[in-house]
């Protein structure tokens, strides 16, 4: 039911990111349409050997542009839906976790309670602490195989949002307010921020549902465990103080602080580039 729940919020996530691109991809679509003040044109300016001012040329070329500004956004979005997915099945994981963790039963220190009892309760509760132990470090070691498959490309991806929220930026205040080109920009922006957003949420997701995981063991009753339960509960608990971050480039952990960052350097570089090219 957990990863069940998970996976339902990332399906809305990807529907909403995809929503987004879709409605961006028509509008620079539609501008050349409805665009009578200029000669017919592409959607976007590149060279092809096609005269846009002939039917048949501006129909092969047109479809060619749309077609490949479709399918990008969908490959764009497939792999952030692959990466966001394994983040979001790690912080599951460590719900599942903390869920059976709270299955730990109290042993009462009384004679209703007979030997034989006590001890399979004694041992069920080892057998749980110890799962929850595998089953963590094995969380640690997908979070790590995720993170060497897609650091990179995380990385260059939040990178290129800095670049891309400046030269957005840029666009949305030389644009006349209230035009077509205007909200299309700001449609694009608000779709950058909300993909960066979503992988620093992921992230920081994981990261503080594996802080929660000291508490959770605290609060179970150890105190009425064995020795030998005791022993296991505070070698977990100095392996789990470090948290599990998810690094971009091995480097940026995805937080929400990150995201904060991101843009404040954002804005930075934007005022530079606009009090410059108002001089």
């Amino acid at each position: 039911r957990i990863l069940s729940m998970q996976g339902r919020k990332i399906w809305k996530v990807s529907i909403f990111f995809l929503t987004c691109a879709m409605c961006n991809c028509t509008e620079w679509a539609v501008v050349p349409l409805l665009d009578s003040h200029q000669p017919r044109h592409f959607p976007f300016k590149i060279w092809m050997p096609l005269n846009p001012a002939k039917s048949l040329d501006y129909g092969i070329g047109y479809t060619y542009q749309m077609s490949t500004v479709y399918t990008s956004p969908m490959l764009y979005i497939a792999i952030d839906f692959i990466t966001l997915s394994t983040i979001s099945f790690a912080s599951g994981q460590i719900k599942i976790i903390v869920h059976k963790l709270r299955e730990i039963k109290s042993i009462p220190f009384s004679d209703s309670l007979n030997i034989v009892a006590s001890q399979e309760l004694i041992r069920n509760n080892n057998k749980i602490l110890n799962d929850c132990i595998c089953q963590h470090q094995a969380v640690i070691g997908f979070v790590k195989l995720v993170e060497h498959m897609f650091n990179v490309n995380i990385f260059f991806q939040m990178s290129g949002t800095v670049a891309i929220i400046c030269i957005i930026g840029l666009s949305i205040t030389s644009e006349t307010p209230n035009t077509f080109h205007f909200y299309s920009s700001l449609n694009y922006l608000v779709f950058m921020l909300a993909q960066l957003y979503m992988y620093c949420w992921c992230g920081n997701e994981l990261t503080a549902k594996s802080e929660m995981l000291r508490d959770e063991l605290y609060m179970c009753p150890w105190y009425e465990q064995d020795i030998r339960f005791k022993k296991t509960l505070y070698i977990a608990m100095e392996a789990m103080k470090r948290p599990i971050v998810f690094r971009a480039g091995f480097y940026i952990p995805l937080s929400r602080p990150t995201f904060v960052s991101i843009l404040r350097c954002s804005y930075s570089y934007f005022a530079v580039l606009n009090q410059a090219s108002n001089k």
